[in-house]
C-alpha cells in the first residue's frame, strides 16, 4: 500500500496473532494487508487579525484551506459520499470532523511556517476519506486525498485522532508535490522521514510547543490501552515507541550503524525512516525554540530546492539541508551547526567521510 502510516510489518505482526481476545485485530490486519489501493499521482482566502509589537490592530488576508471530508460508508471504495464542506457545520461524526479540523490544523501550519498555500502550494483542495473498510488497521495518502481507517478496536483506534498522521498524509501529498522521492530504499526513508517532520511539527504547532516541550511522537494514542506504547514511533529517540507483548518491540533504528538491509516494506522504508528523523530532532533540540522556525524552514527548504534527486539518498539529502542552511543563515551559523551535529549524531556524516549502510 502507498504511502500509509502504519508499516506492513507491524501489520503483519498484528496478522499472525492467535491470542482469542485480539481475534478481531488479526482479522483486521489480514484484511487491511489485503487491501491494493491504487496510487494515482496527480482560492480561497480570510481575513486574519493580530496585534504587532505596539498593539496596533493589524488585519492581512490569507489564505484559507478547502476541505471535503468523504465517508466511505465502511466500504473500501473512494471517494465515498461527501458529508462536509469547507463552510459546512461539523457534523457530529468523531472522525468526519477530526479530520476536518486536523486538515484546518495542517494548512495552517504550512501556510504559518513556509508561507505553502495547501498541498500544491496553489490553493490545491484538501480531500479525505474517513470510515475506510471495515476494521482498517491504517491511514495512506493514495496520490490524491487522505484516507483513514476506524482500526479494530482491539490494537488499534481510530486513526483521525492523531493529528500527526493527518499531516504526515497530508505530507506526502506536498513531497509528491515538491518532485517526489522514490518510494524504495533510503529515499523512501527519507519520504517516511519527511512526512514524519511534517506530522510531528503540524502538532507542535498547533500546541504552539518549543523543541524541547514536544514529545517527538509520530500516531501518538492510536493504540487502545491495550497495548503497551506510547505511538507507532518517537524521532527523537526511535525504537523506543512501544515494547509489548504481543506487538514486539520498535525495530526502528536510531544510528547508521544499525541501519537494516530487507527486502521488506520496499527496502525499509518505514525502519530505515528512523535515521533520518533523528537527525532532524537533534538539530531541532540544539536549535532550542519552535522547531518549524529554522530547523523545520531548513528541511522544507531542502525539500523544495530541486537539489535532492527523486534516488537522493540519506549522504545527498543531507547535503542538500546544509546547503538550505548555508543559503538561509550563513556559511558560520549556528543553523548550520546544528544541522551538521544532526546528521554526524546519526552516523550518516562524520570527519569528513560518508557513513554507508552496513551490507
Amino acid at each position: 500500500m502507498p504511502h500509509a502510516i502504519v508499516p506492513p510489518y507491524l501489520l503483519a505482526r498484528i496478522a499472525s496473532i492467535r491470542e482469542p481476545e485480539f481475534a478481531r485485530a488479526a482479522e483486521a490486519a489480514r484484511e487491511t494487508l489485503a487491501v491494493q489501493r491504487e496510487y494515482r499521482p496527480p482560492r480561497r482566502s480570510r481575513l486574519r487579525l493580530s496585534l504587532d509589537g505596539t498593539d496596533t490592530l493589524v488585519a492581512e488576508t490569507t489564505p484559507a484551506p478547502d476541505r471535503t471530508i468523504s465517508d466511505a460508508q465502511n466500504r473500501e471504495e473512494l471517494p465515498g459520499v461527501v458529508v462536509r464542506r469547507e463552510d459546512d457545520p461539523p457534523t457530529g461524526d468523531t472522525a468526519v470532523d477530526e479530520a476536518f479540523d486536523g486538515l484546518g490544523s495542517t494548512f495552517d501550519f504550512m501556510w504559518d511556517a513556509f508561507m505553502r498555500d495547501s498541498i500544491s502550494g496553489a490553493g490545491s483542495e484538501l480531500l479525505a476519506t474517513v470510515h475506510f473498510g471495515r476494521d482498517y488497521d491504517n491511514a495512506f495518502w493514495d496520490g490524491r486525498r487522505m484516507v483513514f481507517g476506524d482500526g479494530d478496536g482491539e490494537i488499534f483506534a481510530g486513526f483521525t485522532g492523531s493529528l500527526s498522521v493527518i499531516a504526515h498524509e497530508l505530507g506526502h501529498g506536498v513531497i509528491e508535490s515538491a518532485g517526489g522521492l522514490l518510494y524504495r530504499g533510503q529515499s523512501g526513508a527519507l519520504n517516511e522521514s519527511i512526512a514524519d517532520v511534517f506530522g510531528a511539527l503540524a502538532e507542535q504547532h498547533r500546541a504552539d510547543q518549543t523543541a524541547d516541550q514536544a514529545s517527538w511522537l509520530i500516531g501518538e494514542g492510536i493504540f487502545t490501552d491495550a497495548v503497551e506504547g506510547q505511538a507507532l514511533r518517537s524521532m527523537i529517540a526511535p525504537g523506543t515507541a512501544y515494547d509489548d507483548d504481543v506487538l514486539g518491540r520498535d525495530p526502528q533504528p536510531a544510528h547508521m550503524s544499525d541501519y537494516i538491509v530487507t527486502s521488506d516494506d520496499n527496502g525499509g522504508v518505514h525502519l530505515n525512516s528512523g535515521i533520518p528523523n533523528r537527525a532532524f530532532a537533534l538539530a531541532a533540540t540544539t536549535l532550542g525554540g519552535r522547531a518549524w522556525e529554522r530547523a523545520g524552514l531548513v528541511w522544507y527548504r531542502a525539500l523544495t530546492s530541486g537539489t535532492p534527486s527523486r534516488t537522493a539518498d540519506f549522504v545527498q539529502f543531507a547535503a542538500a539541508t546544509l546547503a538550505a542552511a548555508e543559503a538561509e543563515y550563513g556559511e558560520e551559523s549556528e543553523e548550520v551547526d546544528a544541522v551538521r551535529s544532526g546528521w554526524v549524531g546519526v552516523g550518516v556524516i562524520g570527519n569528513g567521510r560518508d557513513k554507508q549502510p552496513r551490507s
